[in-house]
């Protein structure tokens, strides 16, 4: 279901095309001096407001994806303890295994990574939801994995000092943990970068929609205007569009 605030920026956007609807009626009464407010520019905002909002979904759709994709990727807590286990019955020496002990602590004391690390609440994900992720919440998730990426580098080099840790297993063999290392990388950037998308397609709508000067809900206040000015306060034709009803959603 849709949130109340992204239902009310398609709603501001449907009453617009309501409101040039009238000024085309009016036909050739309709004939203001300013540009933006003629019936072309009219349509043109207003395909330009639902192209940023159907952006605003999609890249809210794909941040989620990535968000979700890194969380199954960032799950190497029992891999972890695994890896100490295959280097404690290898010649290992006890200081080499108290580190990497040491490193997997981390990596477990990690707390539960979760949706909200990346910057959402702990509700069900809704790409139509409203924005609640702030540039700190953001940048602590951001840590929270950065230092899961720092640990398991770690121990992996650790363990890469061993001759003797030659696991047999091929999800413990240093090649494969290289490869993991490098997918928790790839999954952490996909994020930061699908969040950047996301971030700006939100700047683009909110301009589009509401900027004071030339935003949609500032240009239907001039056609109101307009239109008030043209057949008069007490006029059928602007109790047409008087009552029609533009929110600014913050």
């Amino acid at each position: 279901m849709a949130s109340t605030s992204e239902t009310g920026h398609d709603k501001n956007v449907a009453n617009f095309e309501n409101l040039i609807s009238f000024c085309v009626g009016y036909g050739a009464a309709y004939n203001p001096s300013k540009n933006s407010l003629k019936v072309p520019q009219l349509q043109t905002q207003s395909a330009s407001c639902k192209l940023n909002i159907v952006s605003v979904t999609n890249s809210k759709i794909a941040f989620n994806n990535a968000t979700n994709l890194r969380m199954v990727v960032f799950a190497i807590k029992k891999l972890a303890t695994r890896l100490v286990s295959a280097l404690d019955v290898t010649n290992a020496s006890k200081e080499l295994v108290k580190d990497a002990k040491t490193v997997n602590a981390k990596i477990q004391g990690g707390g539960k990574l979760t949706k909200a690390d990346a910057g959402k609440n702990s509700k069900a994900i809704d790409p139509n939801a409203p924005v609640i992720d702030t540039p700190k919440t953001i940048s602590n998730s951001q840590l929270s994995y950065s230092n899961i990426i720092e640990h398991f580098a770690k121990l992996i080099a650790i363990l890469s000092t061993e001759p003797t840790y030659v696991p047999n297993e091929n999800d413990l063999k240093i090649v494969t943990l290289n490869a993991q290392l490098t997918n928790l990388k790839n999954a952490n950037t996909a994020v930061i970068n699908a969040y950047t998308t996301y971030s700006n397609s939100l700047i683009a709508r909110n301009l589009s929609l509401y900027n004071p000067t030339n935003g949609l809900c500032a240009t239907a206040k001039e056609v109101k205007a307009y239109v008030k000015s043209v057949f008069g306060a007490t006029s059928p034709q602007y109790k047409q569009v008087s009552g029609i009803e533009f929110k600014i959603i913050k």
